[in-house]
């Protein structure tokens, strides 16, 4: 079985974009050539799921055809204990992995706003994590305790040690390497004192714990309408702008940023797939 390059998105904290930059990672994609499949592991608030049935419904009530992908929701066990838990987690984990591994070139995992079995494995299994945190220090804290008068990394918050285990578990299981990138969304076009401190602790961070941060997607209210219609900003090049009267000014400049962050991202190119399969 050919392996794809596993993208996870992980974050435990909700109403940061995960969802919604994975919808837009997996459209892009598909509109580059490659074969994408992806995992839901949220299968409570199941926002990625519920972006594709939009998409769906839009489709049939418009008579246009957008490009579907492979989709599986992998809700958490039920069983009694932890063991027996976590062993079916895995099993039916491995399964989907399996599964969608078939047919595609890149599988995009979104994971739930909180720890479980089910992230944490998914996070081992990933070639790039993608870690999206809104531009305060309320999400940063996520990632480390910042000292509140100098602004200095004191320790490293859980979830930068749960993301340390997955890079050593995955070097035990077959050698590979995780790239981590930190994605600084609804960043503001306005210069400010506090979004100059976030981006001096994120660069001493990403020294010290080894991830790569970039500029995500700007606060704009475009995503949420997107979502409703179960758009991305690659379909508007075909619909014209929400308007349908041609792209506004918000939207050209959103689509800039998914261009930066495609380009941010360093995914190993088709041909680089078709060889290693």
């Amino acid at each position: 079985m050919s392996r794809p390059h596993v993208i996870v998105l992980g974050n435990e904290k909700g109403g940061c974009g995960k969802s919604t930059t994975a919808m837009h990672l997996i459209m892009n994609l598909q509109r580059e050539g490659y074969r994408v499949a992806s995992m839901d592991l949220d299968a409570r608030q199941r926002t990625l799921t519920r972006y594709f049935e939009n998409r769906r419904r839009f489709a049939e009530e418009k008579n246009v055809r957008l490009l579907p992908n492979p989709h599986v929701v992998l809700p958490k066990s039920d069983l009694p204990t932890v063991k027996e838990m976590e062993a079916d987690e895995t099993r039916r984990f491995m399964k989907a992995y399996e599964e969608l591994s078939k047919d595609a070139d890149i599988l995009v995992i979104d994971c739930p706003g909180s720890d479980s079995f089910l992230s944490r494995l998914a996070h081992s299994w990933a070639d790039t994590i993608i870690t999206p945190v809104n531009d305060s220090f309320v999400d940063v804290d996520l990632l480390a305790k910042v000292n509140p008068n100098t602004h200095e990394v004191e320790q490293l918050s859980l979830y930068s040690e749960m993301v340390w285990k997955s890079r050593q578990a995955r070097a035990t299981r077959d050698k590979g390497q995780i790239d981590w990138i930190v994605l600084r969304n609804r960043v503001s076009g306005i210069d400010a004192r506090n979004k100059r401190y976030v981006e001096g602790v994120l660069e001493k961070l990403a020294k010290r714990v080894g991830f790569r941060f970039v500029a995500g997607f700007g606060e704009r209210v475009i995503y949420r309408e997107l979502f409703l219609k179960g758009l991305t900003l690659v379909d508007l090049k075909k619909t014209s702008g929400l308007g349908g009267k041609g792209l506004s000014m918000s939207e050209v400049a959103a689509r800039q940023e998914l261009r930066r962050l495609m380009e941010c991202l360093r995914l190993p190119s088709l041909e680089s797939l078709a060889q290693a399969s």
